[in-house]
């Protein structure tokens, strides 16, 4: 499904910081429109951006796009026992794929040329619940498949997992030098170590035990 829509830029934009290079992106923004709460000194009346569509929220978007668009999606296996092909629970549930355009002075800076850079707009909206649950913004290609927009958008309970292994478990916290040199060398003993223990978890099977 491909609906452009304009959101407001406060409201669900794309972060300029994160563009350039070959790197794309996929990020959380907010449900609703939000103040950045510092005074700006001007003269008056405030510029406003002028469209033709009225800006709507994300979650207005989702909603007006119904429940229907929402398709089911498995993205990876858990670590509880369950019916998946290693023996555990398969996390599942329904996602809304949108292709909108970001509105906003903030996203115009940062635009070349007249129109506005389209992107996708992510929804979890799980079968139970009367409106969705999270949302994503991403410059992913417009030819990506919705497996591949919800497999990206859940990495972060993996990344957030690997971050708190290597800190906790393998010592990246532990340095206390103070020089760039000692810091790269402690941080590449680190990375490697997390390499070889990810190599062996992945080598062995849900049902070998565990070495002593």
């Amino acid at each position: 499904m491909r609906r452009r829509r304009r959101v407001p830029a406060r409201t669900a934009g794309p972060r300029p910081e994160l563009r350039g290079g070959d790197l794309h992106h996929v990020v959380g923004p907010a449900r609703r429109r939000s103040t950045s709460g510092r005074a700006v000194l001007r003269t008056g009346r405030p510029p406003v951006a002028k469209y033709p569509d009225k800006p709507r929220s994300v979650k207005e978007l989702v909603i007006a796009a119904g429940r229907k668009a929402a398709r089911p999606v498995q993205w990876r296996e858990g670590s509880r026992p369950g019916t998946g092909r290693s023996g555990r629970k398969r996390m599942y549930s329904r996602f809304v794929a949108l292709r909108i355009r970001p509105a906003g002075r903030e996203v115009r800076q940062h635009t070349d040329g007249p129109e506005l850079p389209v992107c996708w707009l992510l929804a979890e909206w799980p079968a139970g619940e009367s409106e969705p649950v999270q949302y994503w913004l991403s410059d992913l290609p417009s030819g990506m498949p919705l497996t591949t927009l919800v497999r990206l958008a859940k990495l972060r309970w993996r990344i957030e997992h690997d971050y708190r292994e290597m800190k906790q478990a393998l010592g990246l916290a532990h340095f206390e030098g103070r020089t760039w040199n000692g810091w790269h060398h402690h941080v590449t003993l680190v990375s490697v170590a997390h390499a070889f223990c990810t190599l062996q978890r992945l080598a062995r099977t849900p049902k070998d035990a565990a070495p002593a």
